[in-house]
């Protein structure tokens, strides 16, 4: 029959005050990051985009190519009526231009009936048309695709699953709505980013683990894992001279916010431990939760024991995850590692431009931070763990009545001692954990010469 494990209240009691004082953070955190914003302020004269779906296409129309441009073929003009879904216009119905650059080589796919797309209101006085098309809506197979993974998560983690859930949500909500606000109203960065990889680390450990040694142990490894990457970061701004300046969206981000420039180096440095810390919380929280097994399992375990064993999973886990680091980074600017290597003329100009510099930086002071979680990650575990002692389970057995126990104290009592045979030694008394046949016989014996 299976046995109901008991609620610890105290685990709940955690579990809720943690995700209250998330929420606090979050709503406290938003206010005070968009304290003096006047980034969006010119976002106010762009037009504003409203979902809606294809209702018919009413006309293509070839355009007059224009003379003496090659290439030109003229383009495609594609009308056609859609249903507003969004916004205050919603329910109306509306004639929309689709208009394709026959310069350029990619065009966007052209409309058809059924497609849902983001159109905005025409500001051309030329155009005869009120409404262009923007963009595909994407973001609803997008939405299918998270819910799909949400699901997966709660059929294979359960309980498990939903604190996934929950800490993922409020990563997100951290670095949306509180760290990227406070960037663009030109707050202090490093500050910010310190703040924020605190507030990740104590509230996934706590949402989904709980409040114990295990949790205690890879938070440690964790903070001082990226200590390490932001220390070696700053070090490495003064070593290698970094500007911050890596493409041309670093000079428009730097001129967002004229009355308050937002420091392009901090962030580099931002950008550099936020990277790093899903990495090296993995690896901390992967070597405390493999030794507390360990500890669970064993019958004995020593400090020497469990640091030895948490170095050598650290080994094994250390390869893949600075080729993990080195990957992402490379894939997440692939296109543009693909325009710098066919437009320099030699690797030593390649290797020097200072993305490619902050893009090796990445990998390098993540796989360092690693390297430090390791050990110190396996030596708390080791302190914390080694001095408690599991001892294994035996079947449980009825305990004998006050009366039993006399009977049974004077029936031994009455019976006579077996006396020893000659040339027999005495039967040695049995201990309480019965050896097995398979093990006594591995034991050396004085019956092996009869």
């Amino acid at each position: 029959m299976k046995t109901k494990q008991k609620i610890n209240p105290k685990k709940i009691a955690v579990y809720l005050i943690t995700i209250l004082l998330s929420v606090v953070y979050i709503i406290v955190g938003h206010k005070l990051a968009i304290e003096g914003l006047t980034a969006f302020d010119g976002a106010q004269d762009t037009p504003i985009s409203y979902k809606a779906k294809i209702l018919q296409i009413i006309s293509k129309e070839r355009q007059i190519p224009v003379e003496g441009v090659e290439g030109d073929d003229g383009g495609v003009n594609i009308s056609f009526t859609a249903k507003i879904l969004s916004g205050e216009k919603k329910g109306q119905t509306v004639t929309v231009l689709q208009q394709t650059d026959p310069l350029y080589p990619i065009q966007m796919k052209e409309a058809e009936v059924g497609d849902k797309v983001l159109i905005y209101e025409n500001t051309d006085p030329e155009l005869n048309y009120s409404w262009l098309l923007g963009e595909y809506v994407r973001t609803d197979a997008l939405i299918v695709l998270g819910i799909l993974f949400c699901t997966g998560l709660l059929i294979f983690g359960r309980l498990k699953g939903i604190n996934t859930i929950i800490s993922l949500i409020f990563t997100c909500l951290s670095i949306f709505i509180v760290f990227i606000p406070a960037v663009l109203s030109g707050q202090n960065i490093y500050i910010w980013s310190i703040v924020t990889c605190a507030f990740i680390i104590i509230m996934t450990l706590l949402i989904i683990n709980g409040a114990d040694k295990k949790s205690l142990a890879a938070g440690i490894g964790c903070f001082s894992g990226v200590a390490m990457v932001g220390l070696l970061t700053l070090m490495m701004d003064h070593i290698i001279k970094l500007t911050g300046m890596v493409d041309d969206d670093s000079l428009h981000l730097y001129l967002l916010n004229e009355d308050r420039p937002i420091d392009l180096k901090a962030i580099i440095f931002s950008a550099i431990i936020i990277g790093a810390i899903g990495a090296i919380m993995d690896v901390s929280m992967s070597i405390a939760s493999a030794l507390k097994e360990l500890r669970d399992q064993a019958e004995h375990v020593s400090f020497g024991m469990l640091l030895k064993s948490g170095v050598t999973i650290g080994k094994d886990m250390m390869g893949t995850m600075a080729n993990t680091l080195i990957l992402a980074y490379i894939g997440s600017s692939l296109s543009v590692t693909l325009l710098l290597v066919a437009y320099s003329n030699s690797l030593l100009t390649l290797f020097n431009r200072e993305m490619i510099v902050v893009e090796i930086l990445n990998a390098l002071v993540g796989s360092f931070g690693i390297l430090l979680t390791i050990p110190l990650t396996s030596f708390i575990c080791a302190l914390l763990y080694s001095n408690h002692r599991i001892s294994r389970r035996h079947p449980a057995t009825v305990p004998f009545s006050p009366s039993q126990e006399t009977a049974a104290n004077t029936d031994t009592a009455k019976q006579p001692a077996e006396e020893p045979q000659a040339g027999i030694p005495p039967r040695p008394e049995r201990p309480d954990d019965f050896m097995s046949i398979d093990s006594f016989r591995d034991e050396p014996n004085d019956f092996d010469g009869i």
